[in-house]
């Protein structure tokens, strides 16, 4: 059996299909690992798009001794024996960390120092955005690049080169589907040539489908169409058109798109656009994508349309999301207040609200701030009055209109 997903691993950054921003000529990351100064680096996208290869690939280029692990299993000792082992040296190892999200904080902790000295070059991949699981120590340490899935046209390039390699007969309609069903997974598509070819060098839709009876669920097959129809469907959400939102959900499900990934945009829409409004919106959303998490197509569809339905039928506010958003504004630009002592852990003249029936008037910033406009719309208007009632957030809330 022909190891196509071996074979076929770039060597250089020429060799790379579908990450032109990464491995073009002029590309920053190129750049930098060209002329030997790219630092700690973390990538991410989805499966197959080529982290892993694009590691080894720097590691070839800048001459380093790499060393490869996955975060759900590393050890800490591990990583100290390498680092002893290259502390006298002058030569540096590349430790690529796959699923990179899942480090510990203990084993970030151990990192950090040969982050620090540079004497060790870390890689982290990951299908999601790390920099959310990551410190912020090794964040202001590191760079982030995102790889995207490959395109149907670079897919077909590399299979093409597979055929001919191994010098296969693939049927055009075999073809289309082994590229369209494989969701921008080259991995997963060199696998189902791999796995068809052991059985007929004669490669038929029969045979494929017979190992893999639908599509990947990784994404619609354009990148394009893709982010369309997810932006479609979350804005018909957002206005409120059922029947428009459910037709764009039934095309992404039939385009191959992920469960998971419908989800989780189901769940930050429903914290975004629906908000205190209706707070029983995220809590069915985060069931939802739990539950799509454990059962999986097809029965997974009608959970995300009983969702969308839910969504789009619920009264809309975007409160939080314009108050969070402001108020990260107004710490970027310098607003940093003093914390008031009695909201200290000195507790100076702290007054626990439940002595006093839930509410008592005391400082809780050094001045005034305002970045919580509730709306009169949905649970937001009880919300409002519930406020008003117990302290000056009337007063507050007309100074500021």
């Amino acid at each position: 059996m022909a190891d196509f997903t071996h074979l076929l691993r770039p060597q250089f950054f020429d060799d790379i299909v579908g990450q032109e921003h990464l491995s073009a000529k002029n590309a920053p990351l190129r750049v930098l690992c060209e002329k030997n100064v790219l630092g700690h680096s973390f990538f991410f996208g989805p499966a197959g798009c080529g982290k892993t290869s694009i590691a080894r690939i720097i590691a070839k280029k800048m001459e380093l001794p790499f060393y490869e692990f996955n975060a759900t299993s590393i050890k800490i000792e591990q990583l100290r024996k390498i680092f002893e082992q290259y502390k006298n040296t002058l030569q540096k190892p590349l430790l690529f960390i796959d699923e990179v999200h899942r480090l510990a904080k203990n084993q970030q902790e151990v990192l950090l120092p040969v982050m620090e000295n540079n004497s060790v070059l870390i890689i982290g991949a990951s299908t999601e955005n790390p920099f959310f699981s990551l410190t912020s120590a090794i964040r202001s340490r590191s760079m982030l690049f995102e790889l995207y899935h490959i395109t149907n046209k670079a897919l077909e390039e590399l299979l093409q080169k597979a055929i001919s390699g191994a010098s296969l007969l693939c049927d055009e309609d075999a073809a289309e589907y082994l590229v369209k069903s494989s969701g921008g997974d080259a991995r997963a598509m060199l696998k189902l040539l791999e796995f068809a070819s052991n059985i007929d060098s004669h490669i038929t839709l029969g045979i494929l489908k017979s190992l893999r009876p639908n599509a990947l669920s990784a994404g619609s097959s354009e990148a394009g169409v893709h982010y369309d129809l997810a932006s479609a469907m979350i804005k018909s959400i957002r206005g409120s058109d059922m029947n428009a939102a459910i037709y764009y959900l039934a095309r992404l499900i039939e385009g191959g798109e992920s469960a998971d990934f419908i989800a989780r945009r189901l769940v930050i829409l429903a914290s975004e656009d629906i908000g205190n409004a209706n707070p029983q919106a995220l809590t069915l959303a985060t069931s939802a994508m739990t539950s799509v998490s454990k059962i999986g197509y097809p029965e997974a569809r009608i959970i995300l349309a009983q969702c969308v339905i839910y969504l789009a039928s619920s009264p809309k506010s975007n409160s939080a999301y314009l108050a969070i958003n402001e108020a990260l504004n107004a710490v970027k630009n310098g607003v940093i207040l003093d914390i008031p002592k009695n909201i200290t852990q000195q507790n100076e003249g702290y007054l626990y609200p439940h002595d006093f029936g839930g509410y008592v008037k005391q400082k809780y910033l050094s001045r005034a701030l305002n970045f919580v406009k509730l709306k009169d719309i949905g649970y937001e208007k009880k919300i409002k009055e519930w406020l008003r009632n117990i302290s000056d957030f009337d007063k507050i809330d007309k100074e500021e209109e």
